[in-house]
């Protein structure tokens, strides 16, 4: 397994080490930072949970991310051939090989209800430049969320454009698609999310804000927000979504994984960190409910934005941004089934970039009809841990908080264990005690916690 620029698959390389960087980060930055970081730190306190949020993506989401990119670059190919070649190596038992269908069904089937809420973030961007949220209260706010979600041919609409995007951006390939939209993503994310801070300090103070999501107190800490922390930032940081395994095979020569890994977790902190500066400061200070949930961002916010001075802009930047930091999280969803669909039939990059849109768009409707026409259907009603949910809240549940966490696990397991002899300090880039730290950190803290996560979940 020659680390040659020839051997990548499907013949493509990122053009720098900085192309890497900033693509990885932009498809870990989507609405896990922008829209689920914020509504879950508020609902759990603020303060305490967003240390320990920073610290479990220190501590378990770094080696977990050194560990599955050092594999996709050591694998150079799609998830499933990279787990094969990786097998076929060490000699490892062919059940392994989970872990690359794990990495593909992940993404797929995600994408399927995340391009449903990143349609929302589109429409409500739509709104605010349409008509704005002026003079809406909270009853309002609901009824035009409501309204929204409540029109299946809209959202079908929004969805399938959204997805079609995001394959049109696949099918130009790595240097001229993923690339391209990458840097601009990073970019304006920097700018606009700096922007909509720098907008609060000046008209209505950041100190409560602060203060709410800097300040702990770890008394009012349970059980429950540790553990969703941990899940939070399993879920923020695209760990077992097959992303990282894909872009990583896409290596140039000289590229160090920890100070990547470094570089894209810093990324998601701050990002994360910004979202909730550029959110919390207007909640707080209109009087609104900063623990809403996930209607956080799509009810309450637009309460505030509806208030402020120069709301109307302020809020097509911020939806604006939810729906541009949502595109590129999908287009690195999309890419480990694209990958592995060229790999396996030899077909080229485009016509399979937008036929497993159109199959994903598919799969994706009974998820996006479960807020209207199918609200009231639940399939797996015989199945305690899904009774009572819909399409929607099946597919998050199973994908977000059952088989990511599980390839997670597997993927520590395997690096830590199975494959040892691969996984020396030469493909890892790290040094001696960083090594040795690392394999620490893989092998045992994150198999550890992460068993704790499902745990708590499925009891």
């Amino acid at each position: 397994m020659a680390e040659a620029d020839s051997n990548h698959a499907g013949g493509e390389v990122w053009t720098s080490k900085l192309a890497f960087v900033l693509a990885a980060a932009a498809a870990a930055i989507g609405l896990g930072s922008l829209w689920r970081f914020p509504y879950v730190a508020g609902a759990n306190g603020g303060g305490a949970f967003v240390i320990l949020y920073i610290v479990f993506v220190l501590l378990i989401c770094v080696p977990l991310m050194i560990a599955e990119m050092a594999m996709g670059r050591r694998g150079h190919g799609s998830v499933i051939g990279t787990m094969e070649r990786l097998v076929k190596a060490e000699g490892a038992s062919p059940a392994w090989r989970a872990i690359g269908w794990l990495s593909l069904a992940i993404p797929f089937f995600g994408l399927s209800y995340y391009s449903v809420v990143a349609g929302w973030g589109v429409d409500y961007a739509r709104l605010a430049i349409v008509q704005g949220f002026g003079g809406l209260d909270a009853a309002g706010s609901r009824a035009v969320f409501e309204g929204a979600i409540g029109s299946p041919g809209r959202q079908a609409f929004l969805q399938f454009a959204f997805i079609a995007a995001v394959a049109v951006v696949v099918a130009l390939g790595v240097r001229r698609g993923i690339e391209v939209v990458s840097k601009v993503k990073m970019v304006a994310l920097f700018v606009v999310l700096i922007g909509l801070v720098g907008y609060n300090a000046v008209t209505i103070g950041l100190s409560p804000a602060l203060r709410f999501l800097f300040y702990p107190d770890f008394s009012a800490m349970t059980g429950t927000g540790v553990l969703t922390a941990l899940g939070q930032a399993l879920f923020s940081t695209a760990i077992g979504v097959g992303v990282l395994m894909t872009y990583a095979a896409y290596l140039p020569r000289g590229v160090s994984l920890p100070q990547s890994a470094m570089i894209v977790s810093g990324s998601v902190i701050f990002i994360a960190m910004m979202a909730g500066l550029a959110i919390f400061p207007a909640v707080l200070f209109y009087g609104l409910a900063p623990t809403e949930g996930p209607n956080l961002i799509f009810v309450t916010l637009p309460v505030a934005f509806g208030g402020m001075p120069g709301g109307r802009l302020v809020s097509i930047a911020f939806f604006g941004l939810i729906a541009l930091g949502a595109f590129t999280t999908a287009v690195g969803m999309l890419e480990p089934v694209v990958a592995w669909l060229m790999e396996r039939t030899g077909w080229k990059r485009a016509p399979v970039a937008l036929g497993t849109a159109l199959a994903i768009y598919a799969v994706g409707l009974p998820s996006l009809l479960s807020f209207n026409l199918l609200k009231d259907v639940h399939p797996l009603n015989a199945l305690p841990p899904f009774a009572g949910k819909t399409f929607f809240e099946i597919l998050d549940f199973g994908i977000a908080d059952l088989l990511l966490p599980l390839n997670a696990l597997l993927i520590a397991v395997f690096a830590g264990w199975a494959i040892r002899r691969t996984m020396t300090p030469e493909v890892t880039d790290l040094k001696d005690g960083g090594f040795r730290l690392w394999h620490v950190l893989l092998a045992f803290v994150s198999p550890a916690a992460i068993i704790g996560l499902m745990i708590h979940i499925l009891a």
